[in-house]
């Protein structure tokens, strides 16, 4: 089974949806395939996963393509970052997400929780992209901001 989305990084959109089912138990499961463009317009950030059951849950659609989307959105949110912070790494302009309020990333993972290191290092000036890969952690980044420019960004 297959479920592709083509996400628009603007806003995180979804502007393009597709199910294709290979191989399945029942004549009848290809039957839910189309259903699975009603994903389009949705966003993959906050209330992706109520809307996702709200529209595939149960007998409104099929359980593995369901939890395929389910699982998706999350996927979407954190490639997104970490495509735009690898773009600013190799040096292909400025930082695609600026200054940008970062609370999508909220609850993501357990670095992005409320009081994780995520929003930690933000709160430093830390940004995505900005530094080595992996980024260090907080400690090392209010570390560095410590010993002053001779150590260098906070990385």
């Amino acid at each position: 089974m297959e479920l592709g989305i083509v996400v628009r990084r603007a806003d995180l959109a979804i502007v393009d949806a597709a199910a294709d089912m290979r191989t399945y138990p029942h004549a009848e499961c290809t039957d839910i395939e189309g259903s699975f463009r009603d994903l389009i317009g949705l966003s993959v950030a906050r209330g992706y996963t109520s809307a996702v059951q709200e529209r595939f849950g149960r007998q409104r659609g099929c359980s593995h393509l369901e939890f395929l989307a389910r699982a998706i959105g999350p996927v979407v949110v954190q490639g997104v970052t970490s495509s735009a912070a690898w773009q600013v790494e190799k040096g292909d302009g400025t930082h695609p997400m600026g200054e940008r309020d970062f609370s999508f990333l909220a609850d993501t993972c357990h670095i992005w929780t409320e009081d994780g290191p995520g929003p930690e290092k933000i709160a430093t000036g830390w940004r995505p992209g900005l530094s080595e890969y992996p980024a260090p952690r907080a400690a090392e980044i209010r570390r560095r901001l410590a010993e002053g420019p001779e150590a260098g960004p906070p990385r």
